[in-house]
């Protein structure tokens, strides 16, 4: 019996999309996980886990006291564009200790979203030089919570001595259509990348 398989992809449903991988990093409790609740149509796969007093003195809660569980591996989640393509999204986990594996969550990855919060600059930092040393384009989101907003955006550029090219957003990620727009951004700016 003959076997051709040249073209796998195509089942009886159709080919199968093109994929988009995004990653979503800041610090720890910026709203990382909660920008890919805001907008995946799924029900994302998170892997948090409670924050114990082993932590303490190892992961830096100032700012963020009253939260008490943290990403210890990534979050997970999708959006379907089109038939043709579907837009992974992968949470970084925003403690030091876990960054190891951004090396393997940025494979495949067209863009990043780092997200900031003006109340704890600091920590995007290590996000933002990490896209930069590879390459990898991405934009600002600054999680302005409940309408709060400290600083103007180019008080934000000067902070974080980001490029003038780089898009910074601010919004409340918890609203969908501001994590939306975001990610909208992102998709601008690789395609101005391109030209």
């Amino acid at each position: 019996m003959d076997y051709d398989d040249s073209d796998r992809r195509n089942g009886p449903a159709g080919p199968a999309p093109a994929a988009v991988k995004f990653l979503i990093a800041g610090g720890f409790g910026v709203g990382k996980t909660t920008m890919v609740a805001a907008v995946s149509e799924v029900e994302p796969l998170r892997t948090e886990e409670y924050l114990t007093v082993a932590s303490v003195g190892v992961d830096d809660v100032a700012g963020v006291a009253e939260k008490d569980t943290t990403t210890v591996a990534m979050d997970f989640g999708r959006i379907t564009v089109s038939p043709e393509l579907v837009v992974y999204l992968f949470g970084t986990p925003g403690q030091e200790r876990f960054w190891f594996m951004w090396d393997d969550l940025v494979l495949g990855a067209l863009g990043a979203v780092v997200i900031a919060d003006t109340r704890r600059l600091q920590t995007s930092f290590g996000s933002i030089d990490f896209f930069e040393s590879r390459g990898i384009p991405f934009v600002v989101g600054v999680n302005s919570f409940d309408g709060y907003q400290d600083r103007t955006v180019a008080e934000i550029r000067e902070a974080l001595d980001l490029d003038p090219r780089v898009p910074i957003l601010m919004g409340d990620l918890r609203q969908r259509a501001v994590s939306r727009d975001v990610l909208l951004t992102l998709v601008d700016h690789l395609m101005d990348g391109r030209e």
